[in-house]
């Protein structure tokens, strides 16, 4: 079992920068990939960036070149670097661990309100 804590979400303006920390504990050795997915009121969860336990990484078309995810295997966090951030873009974003057993575990989610 794994259990994910995001933080680092806040009000930011509309093209301005954030940074979100998933932070894992638990039995990390069996997590393959995490991923930054986020909600946004009256729609659907999506995915937003995934890296690998390797450090292959991928993001949403919508995200690409602003949004960098990166991982410290010794701290067991992955971060969600956000630049140039969207009036369009406010959502709760969640963590997303992956494991090598089918299984996944999410996080409660941070908020972060884009102010236009």
């Amino acid at each position: 079992q794994v259990k994910l804590v995001e933080s680092g979400g806040g009000l930011v303006q509309a093209g301005g920068s954030l940074s979100l920390l998933c932070t894992a504990a638990g039995d990390t050795v069996s997590i393959t990939a995490i991923g930054w997915y986020r909600q946004a009121p009256g729609k659907q969860r999506e995915l937003v960036a995934r890296i690998t336990s390797s450090g292959s990484s991928n993001y949403a078309g919508s995200v690409k070149g602003r949004f960098t995810i990166s991982r410290d295997n010794a701290e067991n966090t992955v971060t969600l670097q956000m630049n140039s951030l969207k009036p369009t873009e406010p959502a709760v974003y969640h963590c997303n661990a992956e494991m090598n057993n089918g299984l996944g575990y999410w996080g409660q989610g941070t908020q972060v309100p884009v102010s236009s």
